[in-house]
């Protein structure tokens, strides 16, 4: 049954295989020449129909490898040697076929997180009247910001929310591939694609289905399908020379014996299915291998890129580091309090992206100050936040930009690994509070390896301040710093680097412009809706610096495997070429072996879905 539905789906493999069945019914009713005719009318018909696909190809600027197969039935028939030529137009029409499935099992891991994307929700709304919730199932796009939903034991989670219940246990394997259950608290965030566990729990919604962490993530899975291979157009580059090597070989095997037949029976054995298939099936297996390891590729372009990175650079503040830094101590001016200090800046931060905010405004409420609202609030990126908080304008950010408001702004002594927001209030210098940001434990040992694996230059590029960044780039081993760098700067540096390619990995949201100037832009995405990163070439579901790592060998195993792939086609090809010169391989025998080729070489194409593990302790 499986087979007839396989027939079904490819037409032309169906009439093949009948004409083919018909041809070999005729010859046992020793009906030949009835067999000849039927075998050489289809195949001229097919030789037809492919020339037109041929120009087609040639009028769009693409030159293939059609034109071997459609030299070899051509000779097939010529020689009488029909069985041969419906053997090689079974093979042709069932390329597809093939494809479909090498490329099914290659993709298997992508098609996964596509068929598991949510698409209803359960929204409850509360009955005055009954003093009762009830459930409405929308669909997913329909949910609003601030929709209280109900997630039923072993769901998916429709959209990234707030959970709203005490406790909660959630499987996030198909976002972050960590196979371990997670738990969170009343407050915590869940994330879309995330699978409830064995009690029902309720989520207020934070984002709408399209900016949800599993729809980008989607999104992108859309996008790396659709892409091609650089490696496809190398296949096809094969195309012109393995073309004239196979027609020298043929001609050469029909001069030397003066048969006409050798010619045939050595072009049967250069078809292209290898070349054609094996690369694009490699690079699938690839995006595929990433995804399940937690890694977003965006395309086979992407891969080539990662195989063969020789320079790196990295952000500081959340990629090299933590990215959760602590307040450790408040320098207030004299004539202002610490307290008013925290308080005044934390309010002001309020109205920061920055992750040094984040620590600022944590430390006030662990102190359990009362922030203000801000009547006005701007924010230079990267530079700081100016705020208008009780009637005050308040400045906090980097030296430089505080000092243009308060040129007595003073730079305290800082301990490695600490870093320091200025504070300003009213034109006045107002103090310094310090945070630390301690390096990820995994940073040394990812630069380290990089460095063994033929990535010749590793640099930091951050915005923070000399003495930071280089306290951060002695614990982590990165000589190479440039700091105080704004966005432009960042890009210019990037664009300038030799040599290239060069990778650079940001959190794929301040970095952004930098992540799309260099050669591979890799985002640290795990926290927050930041799957999409439009401007990155990867994305790192995990918050872990290591998959950088995973993706490099990902790049280098697949790019290796469609290589070799490529290159058992055309060696097994010419070997067997160079025997049928001697007239030992029979035309049919010779189309025969030629399927086996391809099924090998495919074959060993989805090798990409697996691969040696990619340890820090060792060369992959």
């Amino acid at each position: 049954m499986r087979t007839l539905g396989v027939l079904k789906r490819y037409p032309a493999v169906l009439v093949t295989v009948v004409a083919l069945g018909g041809v070999l019914l005729l010859l046992a009713v020793g009906e030949e020449p009835v067999a000849a005719s039927v075998a050489t009318v289809y195949a001229a018909a097919f030789v037809a129909w492919t020339l037109v696909g041929m120009v087609r190809d040639v009028l769009r600027g693409h030159v293939g490898l059609d034109i071997l197969a459609v030299v070899a039935m051509v000779a097939t028939l010529a020689v009488g040697e029909y069985l041969a030529s419906l053997i090689i137009v079974l093979m042709l029409s069932g390329g597809e076929a093939l494809e479909d499935y090498a490329s099914h099992r290659a993709k298997r891991d992508l098609s996964a997180l596509l068929d598991r994307s949510p698409r209803i929700a359960h929204v409850l709304t509360h009955s005055q009247a009954s003093d009762a919730d009830t459930t409405e199932d929308v669909p997913v796009d329909e949910v609003r910001v601030g929709d209280v939903l109900l997630v039923r034991p072993s769901e998916i989670v429709p959209v990234d929310g707030v959970l709203l219940t005490a406790t909660g246990s959630f499987d996030e394997s198909s976002l972050t591939g960590e196979s371990m259950p997670v738990s969170r608290e009343a407050g915590g965030e869940v994330l879309s694609g995330a699978v409830n566990g064995a009690r029902a729990v309720r989520i207020r919604a934070v984002r709408r289905s399209a900016d949800s962490q599993y729809q980008q993530i989607v999104a992108l899975v859309h996008a790396a399908e659709k892409s091609r291979a650089p490696v496809v157009r190398l296949a096809d580059r094969f195309a012109i020379p393995f073309t004239a090597v196979a027609l020298v070989l043929a001609g050469a095997a029909w001069g030397i014996s003066g048969d006409p037949t050798r010619f045939a029976e050595v072009l049967v054995l250069a078809t292209p299915c290898p070349l054609l298939i094996a690369a694009p099936v490699a690079f699938l297996g690839g995006l595929s291998r990433a995804a399940k390891a937690g890694v977003i590729i965006k395309g086979g372009a992407v891969i080539e890129q990662l195989a063969r990175v020789r320079s790196a650079a990295f952000d500081k503040t959340g990629t090299l580091t933590q990215g959760s830094p602590t307040l450790v101590d408040v320098r207030p001016a004299p004539g202002v309090t610490a307290e008013e200090l925290l308080m005044l800046a934390a309010s002001a931060e309020q109205y920061s992206s920055h992750v040094l905010a984040a620590g600022i405004r944590s430390a006030a409420a662990d102190r359990g100050l009362v922030l203000r609202a801000a009547s006005e609030a701007s924010e230079v990126a990267t530079n700081g936040v100016t705020a208008v908080v009780d009637g005050r304008t308040v400045v906090v950010g980097k030296p430089a930009y505080v000092a243009s408001v308060a040129p007595e702004t003073v730079r305290p002594t800082l301990s490695t690994g600490e870093a320091a927001a200025y504070v300003a209030v009213d034109g006045r210098f107002a103090g310094v509070l310090i945070l630390a940001d301690a390096a990820r434990p995994e940073a040394p040992a990812v630069v380290s390896w990089l460095r063994r694996n033929g990535v010749e230059d590793v640099m930091m590029l951050t915005g923070d301040v000399r003495s930071t960044a280089e306290a951060i780039g002695d614990q982590v081993g990165i000589e190479d710093i440039h700091a105080d760098l704004l966005p432009p700067q960042k890009v210019q540096l990037a664009g300038e680097f030799e040599p290239r390619p060069i990778m650079m990995v940001g959190d794929g949201v301040n970095d952004a412009p930098v992540l799309a100037a260099a050669d591979i832009g890799i985002a640290m995405g795990a926290r927050g809706a930041t799957a999409a990163g439009d401007a990155a070439a990867v994305v790192i579901l995990v918050d872990s610096l290591a998959k950088v790592v995973d993706a490099v060998s990902i790049g280098r195993h697949t790019l290796r495997v469609a290589l070799t792939a490529i290159w058992i086609g055309i060696g097994l090809s010419i070997g067997l070429m160079l025997i049928a010169m001697t007239g030992l391989i029979p035309a049919v025998v010779g189309a025969l072996v030629q399927e086996v080729v391809d099924l090998a070489t495919i074959l060993y194409a989805l090798r990409a879905l697996r691969g040696p593990r990619s340890t820090l302790g060792s060369a992959t």
